[in-house]
């Protein structure tokens, strides 16, 4: 698995001009899932993007996670991270396929709501726009492969 994750004052996503997510302070989450993935991978994930430590104490050093900060998600399943860049149409065969991938997709919300997370989302395959406002900027990789 694969996310892009950025620090947000606000990110919201819209669906056939409905906003279907909204939150305030904390992460929007680009989600990509490989054939290979499994709900391992999405644990695992969902750990490392809660715990991660990049919001700022009162001293102003990046030294807070999400919990400590208030923070919530929002989560768009993004295949294009998946991509092929070899020439200059992209491939996306090393994305997984639609019915192994939303399950992870989901299994991922799943996790963070287990560690007491409120998590907004959009809709799985959906034309989404993704509107946000980056703090900081911070923005973060994650690879589940590079562990």
């Amino acid at each position: 698995m694969k996310a892009v994750v950025t620090r947000v004052l606000e990110a919201s996503v819209t669906i056939d001009g409905n906003v279907t997510g909204r939150i305030s302070r904390g992460f929007l989450v680009l989600l990509g899932i490989a054939p290979q993935d499994t709900e391992k991978d999405a644990v695992y994930l969902a750990d490392r993007i809660c715990g991660v430590r990049v919001f700022s104490d009162e001293n102003g050093k990046m030294n807070l996670n999400l919990e400590k900060a208030g923070g919530e998600l929002l989560v768009v399943s993004q295949f294009t991270l998946y991509a092929d860049l070899k020439s200059r149409r992209p491939g996306f065969s090393g994305a997984a396929k639609p019915e192994t991938a939303v399950l992870l997709y989901e299994k991922f919300m799943e996790e963070c709501k287990n560690r007491g997370f409120h998590v907004e989302h959009g809709q799985f395959g959906a034309d989404m726009q993704v509107a946000s406002v980056n703090d900081g900027p911070v923005t973060l990789l994650f690879d589940t492969a590079e562990r």
